[in-house]
């Protein structure tokens, strides 16, 4: 028996999928739910068998609704992560799939305002800026997860910056 999933998830598999096999986007759905009427930042994150597959996200909306912040995401998490080659047709059945759905960050005076648990991060010096999604694996102190961050939006260790955070509704 199948598992069933949210329907923010179930948007961004039915994309993932149409557009790995036929190379379209879909249109959202004519219903949705109350989650994707909202406009807010989305992240689609895809795991294979435990292992990260693609994750790409948007801060900030750059879309109507969250709908096509996810259709959008969903495609670009598929197929444009540059860590990764494109998602296969043969991978799409062993694909774990999940969307998170970011409140507006705000910012913070120090890292003691962090709880990697709860909170992501946003790591910002001039125009680079760097996040790392909150309640991730192996990442338990505040420290750590604006390390992570930095290194991703190559700000080294010494330069100064602003932090944010913000919290996600995560959806599998």
């Amino acid at each position: 028996m199948e598992k069933e999933h949210h329907p923010v998830v179930e948007l961004a598999r039915k994309t993932i999928e149409h557009y790995v096999r036929r190379h379209e986007v879909i249109q959202p759905p004519r219903e949705l739910t109350p989650e994707m009427k909202q406009r807010a930042g989305v992240f689609v994150s895809l795991h294979k068998h435990g292992a990260l597959r693609g994750c790409i996200g948007t801060i900030e909306p750059r879309s109507a609704n969250v709908a096509q912040e996810i259709i959008q995401n969903a495609i670009s998490a598929a197929v444009h992560d540059p860590r990764f080659p494109p998602v296969q047709a043969n991978e799409l059945d062993d694909l774990e799939i999940s969307v998170d759905i970011l409140s507006p960050p705000e910012p913070i005076e120090s890292m003691a305002q962090l709880d990697p648990k709860r909170y992501g991060v946003i790591v910002q010096s001039g125009w680079r800026r760097g996040l790392l999604l909150p309640d991730l694996e192996g990442v338990d102190t505040a420290e750590y997860q604006v390390d992570i961050a930095r290194r991703k939006a190559g700000i080294r260790p010494h330069e100064p910056v602003q932090l944010y955070r913000f919290e996600v509704k995560r959806y599998y």
